[in-house]
């Protein structure tokens, strides 16, 4: 990466995880074969949003966390 990505307030950046392209019996799928996974690592973690009461709300997620993502959510770079 040439440059460094830092999220802000409660963003999370999270590097999608790529399919197996081989199957426990050992036979290799095409690029055709294999679906989009909606699974993702997560690279950083931003400080958190501020509440009502002027309070950082930490995020749940830490880095290093697999976690599950929505099909249309989210911003591609």
């Amino acid at each position: 990466m040439a440059s460094r990505f830092i999220p802000l307030l409660d963003r999370v950046l999270i590097q999608r995880i790529k399919p197996s392209n081989k199957t426990v019996g050992g036979i290799v799928l095409p690029d055709s074969a294999t679906q989009k996974l909606n699974q993702g690592k997560v690279v950083s973690v931003g400080p958190g949003a501020l509440g009502r009461d002027g309070q950082v709300i930490k995020p749940a997620v830490q880095v290093g966390d697999v976690v599950v993502l929505s099909e249309y959510g989210g911003q591609e770079l």
